[in-house]
């Protein structure tokens, strides 16, 4: 997970459940078996690749460029990203 998804998921949960629940969220998060990568110029350059050839948010194109790069696998359960299967391993979840 790069550092802008990380950001992503606590700024959702600060604003729809407040501060307490996005500490809890951002300790069970350091539990589980997720690195958190912080973006680096190769990653935002593959991020902006992304972004200019498919309709996804731009947090999203990170998530899908650290795939990419890695060689990894999406895990995802937002359809939106069904437009990269033939660029990245899709996991639906």
């Amino acid at each position: 997970m790069t550092s802008v998804n990380y950001g992503e998921v606590l700024y959702i949960v600060l604003r729809e459940w407040g501060p307490q629940k996005a500490d809890e969220i951002d300790r069970a998060i350091r539990t589980l078996p997720i690195d958190i990568v912080d973006v680096d110029i190769q990653i935002a350059k593959e991020a902006a690749q992304i972004k200019v050839r498919f309709k996804l948010s731009y947090a999203d194109c990170f998530a899908a460029a650290l795939a990419k790069l890695r060689k990894g696998e999406l895990l995802t359960g937002d359809g939106e990203f069904d437009q990269l299967k033939e660029l990245i391993k899709i996991q639906w979840i």
